[in-house]
């Protein structure tokens, strides 16, 4: 089973598209809400090369900005 980290926003909607699929896939994933947790937006400028932007998307150590053109 991969493992799947995705950094998210409040009321982001490529974020929920984002839980949806993997919801939908059966896929558990950790959330992690940029706003409420210390240090992940400075995690989300460092996996992105410095773009602040939602949601981000760590599986099995593989970065993937963005969700469905988001």
């Amino acid at each position: 089973m991969p493992e799947v980290t995705i950094y998210t926003k409040p009321a982001c909607p490529y974020c929920a598209a984002a839980r949806e699929h993997y919801n939908k896939e059966g896929i558990p994933y950790e959330e992690i809400d940029v706003y409420a947790v210390n240090g992940a937006r400075d995690e989300v400028i460092r996996l992105t090369g410095g773009q602040k932007i939602v949601p981000v998307i760590v599986e099995d150590g593989s970065v993937k900005i963005g969700f469905g053109g988001g």
